[in-house]
């Protein structure tokens, strides 16, 4: 599909009710712990305004006996462990940091041969090329790359960022279902991510308290509640969107697949997964900060992943910055008034690096661009001062 055929769709804009399609209050909230607010979705805040995520750090340090969660840990692989050769664990890993760091613990540490697949972002970056060659060529794993067909892929990124305000959402749904196929077609049935992100980064915490989550909830946290059905109207046949769902889930359920996740048994910290990966896995940092954010470890393979982080602080108020800083003041990185500098001085920021190729990848107008982004400000978060928009509540201004 070429550009031209793309822009033969017209994209027609509609204000978007943030407010109803995402159920979120219409007063906003900061933690007083964190830099993060009540419009993330999902979250919840206490009678002292402290967040789920926060609450959860604190039982992460202080309750949970991780001598005991890591004996889970071996039974578990025990338990999955074949003496055939094959593979006994899938790791979903992209060659980063994080999923680097549970390959490289299951295979060195407890005796695992894990599999590791890659769901291809939509346009590599150079450092997120040799991070994942790096991660298979020095840290010495077995590697599926999954690329999905180029064409169609674009269309369906042009669709998510037109109508859901989230260019991602193809590569989400591959990130979650590529494992699931692996699994599988390879006869595997244990799969091992790395943090549970609803309950590390506030959300639904149904499951905070077990290693596991239900396949069942797949489509209420990752797909945007979006149905098949919402692509075939808009021209994505169902050839085309076979490769991004999920196995019939009486295969998985005949596979006996469960998904875990290594941060319910070893403590979950980004920043010291960095440094392991470095160490052992020839994982290598960017040499410039991110945009939106301070940090240059962190989501670094895909040229258009800035304009994901730009949209969540649109509809939310909650950016790159935001998140980063939320999460390092729990693990007691940082400080909160160190957290809230670092979001007023970088949350929000355009990712002007890859615009460029972003319209030309989505086969857009920069105008188009901008209608699509204006649609998703919400009235209750965003006024308009001297020609530029402002948030009504920065964190900076909260307390």
């Amino acid at each position: 599909m070429t550009n031209s055929e793309m822009k033969d769709e017209t994209i027609v804009v509609e204000k978007r009710d943030v407010l109803k399609l995402y159920n979120l209050p219409e007063t906003v909230q900061f933690c007083k712990r964190c830099t993060i607010s009540n419009q993330r979705p999902r979250i919840s805040f206490d009678e002292e305004g402290v967040c789920s995520a926060c609450r959860f750090a604190d039982y992460k340090q202080k309750e949970i006996d991780w001598d005991k969660r890591e004996q889970e840990l071996k039974e578990l692989c025990d338990l999955h462990r074949k003496d055939t050769g094959e593979y006994d664990v899938i790791v979903p890993c992209s060659g980063g940091k994080d999923g680097g760091f549970v390959a490289h613990q299951l295979k060195y540490k407890y005796g695992m041969n894990p599999l590791t697949v890659t769901w291809a972002p939509h346009l590599y970056t150079d450092i997120g090329w040799k991070n994942l060659q790096n991660f298979i060529n020095v840290g010495g794993f077995d590697n599926v790359l999954g690329h999905m067909n180029g064409p169609v892929h674009r269309k369906m990124t042009r669709l998510a960022f037109m109508h859901l305000g989230d260019p991602f959402q193809p590569f989400i749904y591959g990130q979650t279902n590529f494992p699931l196929r692996m699994a599988v077609l390879h006869g595997v049935s244990l799969i091992m991510y790395g943090e549970n992100g609803e309950v590390e980064y506030g959300g639904d915490m149904k499951n905070a308290n077990r290693p596991t989550r239900e396949i069942a909830d797949h489509d209420g946290h990752y797909f945007s509640g979006m149905p098949p059905e919402f692509w075939q109207k808009h021209g994505i046949s169902e050839k085309e969107i076979w490769p991004y769902r999920a196995p019939e889930f009486k295969r998985i359920q005949e596979n006996k697949t469960e998904i875990h996740f290594m941060g319910y048994y070893k403590y979950w910290d980004p920043q010291e997964n960095y440094y392991y990966c470095i160490e052992n896995n020839g994982f290598t940092a960017n040499a410039e900060r991110s945009e939106g954010t301070y940090s240059k470890y962190a989501s670094l393979d895909d040229r258009t992943d800035g304009f994901h982080f730009y949209l969540a602080h649109i509809k939310f108020g909650i950016g790159r910055a935001t998140s980063d800083a939320s999460h390092e003041i729990r693990d007691n990185k940082i400080t909160r008034e160190e957290g809230i500098a670092l979001v007023k001085k970088y949350d929000g920021e355009f990712p002007k690096k890859y615009f460029q190729v972003f319209l030309e990848y989505c086969g857009i107008t920069e105008a188009e661009f901008e209608a699509v982004i204006d649609s998703w400000r919400s009235d209750h978060l965003w006024k308009k001062e001297g020609g530029e928009w402002k948030l009504r509540k920065p964190v900076w201004e909260a307390d």
